[in-house]
């Protein structure tokens, strides 16, 4: 069985480095977009509880794209 040494920071190459943070900044970036949009809207906007939603964004990419997809209802636009 192979066994995988975790590398720190400095011993990634720049294209490693540079791949990590942006997949940092788009999961965060995605993860503030659902949270937002979660505080602007009602409870009868969203499917479920608001509570259930704001613990489940912050599951990776999976938690705010599963918010996104089907957490709102559909026709309803916080945004004005």
């Amino acid at each position: 069985m192979a066994t995988s040494k975790h590398r720190r920071w400095r011993e990634l190459s720049r294209p490693e480095q540079a791949v990590l943070a942006g997949s940092a900044v788009v999961q965060i970036g995605l993860a503030a977009f659902a949270w937002t949009d979660l505080a602007r809207r009602t409870p009868d906007e969203v499917n479920g509880s608001k509570r259930v939603w704001a613990s489940v964004i912050a599951i990776n990419y999976a938690g705010p794209l599963a918010y996104l997809f089907f957490g709102r209802r559909r026709g309803t636009v916080p945004f004005d």
